[in-house]
């Protein structure tokens, strides 16, 4: 069988080392929609199991949580959103100008909804895209009363694509969604032909940026989690699996004690790790990559520990870019092995 030459590389570093141990929702076809007049409606089927009647053709849509990249970039008809701080620099700059200019009517948290702010816009349907154990804090009786609510929120972080369907097409704009949808997996294709040598047959492992350095632990990611799931759309491969998942993020990460560190990566052959928009590792990273037993892994003495920007990306334009940032960490990595 011939081996890659990465794994031909990372076979060789770790030979002087001893290891340690379809929607399944009633969503309402194009044509449909396409046909509706005003006044008219379908219905959806929410997170909850519920169906909700909405109006065919929403005309002013107020959008929270992870709904506001999602909607930004199928320029639905939104009227107000809530602040989505953390995503700001993946914004474009056309998404950023629609996002400066919106009416807030959340912070961050789905506990700081300003109700007023929202009946005042008179929307006709409110997409709320928190995860579910946050809509505790909303007053979902409130909401009802100004305009029908649609519960659309993230589960596991792979699942952003099927999310991003549902909240588009809530919105009535599929169509613009499949456009994204189509740039992203041209772009995924390209790359995977690019690297499909280099990648084959080489396990790789993740350290995420959640990790809580005052207990000693560290995350440790496995495919379909946030800082892992782009990246196999190119064919990166992450071996093993969580001990006991619990659902949602828990299904495909964990966090073991720093002790655990050549248990838990030391069969990787690449190491791949979550840093900041600047580039730079956060505390839970750095305090991973600092650690003599990160050091005495078999990736790490090779050299095969790889830095991934924007690892949090959950819409397919911002996807675009974690591929691109991607790209140009396995250029420099793997640039050897691309002659």
């Amino acid at each position: 069988m011939r081996l890659s030459p990465v794994l031909r590389r990372a076979l060789a570093g770790s030979a002087a080392l001893v290891l340690a141990g379809s929607l399944s929702a009633c969503w309402a076809d194009d044509d449909d929609k396409a046909d509706s007049q005003s006044g008219e409606t379908r219905v959806v089927v929410d997170d909850t199991g519920k169906e909700i009647t909405i109006p065919a053709t929403p005309e002013k849509v107020i959008a929270t949580g992870y709904a506001v990249p999602a909607l930004l970039e199928v320029d639905a008809p939104l009227v107000g959103i809530s602040e989505w701080s953390r995503g700001l620099n993946l914004m474009t700059d056309e998404d950023r100008t629609s996002y400066d200019e919106l009416d807030k009517v959340a912070g961050e948290s789905a506990a700081s909804t300003n109700y007023d702010a929202i009946a005042e816009l008179e929307p006709d349907l409110i997409i709320i895209g928190v995860p579910q154990p946050a809509v505790v804090d909303l007053n979902l009786d409130r909401l009802k009363q100004i305009a029908p609510v649609v519960q659309l929120g993230p589960s596991r972080p792979d699942k952003w694509k099927e999310l991003n369907a549902k909240q588009a097409d809530a919105a009535g704009m599929s169509a613009n969604l499949e456009e994204n949808k189509a740039a992203y997996e041209a772009k995924a294709a390209e790359l995977t032909a690019k690297y499909t040598d280099v990648l084959d047959g080489v396990r790789f492992g993740h350290v995420g940026g959640y990790g809580d350095v005052s207990a000693g632990n560290f995350q440790r990611e496995f495919a379909g989690s946030w800082g892992t799931n782009i990246a196999t759309d190119i064919g990166v491969t992450y071996y093993g699996e969580v001990k006991k998942a619990e659902g949602g993020s828990s299904d495909v990460s964990e966090y073991p004690a720093i002790e655990e560190l050549p248990a838990s990566l030391g069969e990787a052959d690449v190491i791949t790790y979550s840093v900041e928009d600047s580039g730079k590792p956060g505390a839970a990273v750095q305090y991973v990559l600092d650690s003599p037993l990160f050091k005495n892994l078999a990736a790490a003495k090779s050299g095969l520990t790889v830095p991934f920007k924007f690892t949090e990306a959950a819409t397919y334009a911002t996807a675009m870019t974690t591929l691109d940032e991607i790209d140009k960490a396995f250029a420099q990595a793997f640039a050897e092995d691309l002659k």
